[in-house]
């Protein structure tokens, strides 16, 4: 039996959309275990993206390629591919979520970081320090817009208690529509973008640098190493 789901209408989006994941300032060499010589590896790198096909269509110079891919599979490809639970699937099927600023993405993300990581890991009681990447992705598509009827269906924004909004997200990607987009749970003047097609996302770009760093019971978030952004309190969640 089908969720119900109050009447939304469609709101037409072409937008840049803030995708806000885990992610090294620095980057480090994935083979650099199997050697200690450098040729090696570069031939593996070679051999992977020899071997790799692209999951998506490319218009790029073959030499810029494998950055593009870099940043394709950071900011899109990747929960498209390992599936997980969420609030809008209950991990049979892979969401993309976003965000309309970085004060959003970093309120949602931040949240995820200290009750989900950190409290698995029984780390909230340590000073832990997170590096982030910021991604700006091109959205095209006609997206349900649930922002008007929130109030109609109050346990799409329960703070902990998936379940209504993982029916709801079953029953979207089962039809086939491309996704919505939702208030945020986390910051009152913020809203999020849920995606089940990648092939709405494209033009990936890197925006910036973020840290969170756990003192206490806040997270002090940095665009620059050791200077304040902004602060969040966990009690704010």
């Amino acid at each position: 039996m089908n969720t119900i789901i109050p009447s939304v209408s469609l709101i037409e989006t072409r937008d840049d959309i803030v995708r806000n994941i885990v992610s090294l300032r620095q980057s480090q060499d994935l083979f650099d275990d199997l050697s200690v010589d450098a040729a090696d590896w570069a031939l593996a790198q070679q051999v992977e993206s020899d071997t790799k096909p692209l999951p998506y269509q490319s218009h790029t110079p073959v030499i810029h390629r494998p950055f593009e891919e870099a940043s394709w599979f950071d900011a899109i490809g990747w929960p498209f591919k390992n599936w997980q639970k969420s609030r809008f699937s209950d991990g049979s099927f892979g969401v993309w979520y976003g965000s309309e600023s970085v004060e959003t993405s970093t309120y949602e993300s931040a949240y995820h970081w200290y009750f989900g990581f950190l409290a698995d890991a029984g780390f909230q009681r340590e000073n832990v320090v997170s590096e982030r990447k910021i991604y700006r992705v091109r959205c095209e598509a006609a997206l349900l817009d649930f922002r008007p009827v929130a109030q109609m269906c109050p346990d799409i924004l329960h703070k902990s208690d998936y379940s209504y909004a993982q029916r709801v997200g079953a029953r979207l990607q089962r039809e086939g529509h491309p996704g919505l987009v939702v208030p945020s749970v986390r910051r009152a003047a913020g809203w999020n973008y849920v995606i089940f097609n990648s092939e709405v996302l494209s033009q990936p770009r890197l925006s910036c640098f973020l840290n969170y760093r756990l003192e206490g019971k806040n997270i002090r978030v940095e665009r620059e190493p050791g200077v304040e952004w902004m602060s969040i309190s966990v009690s704010d969640f």
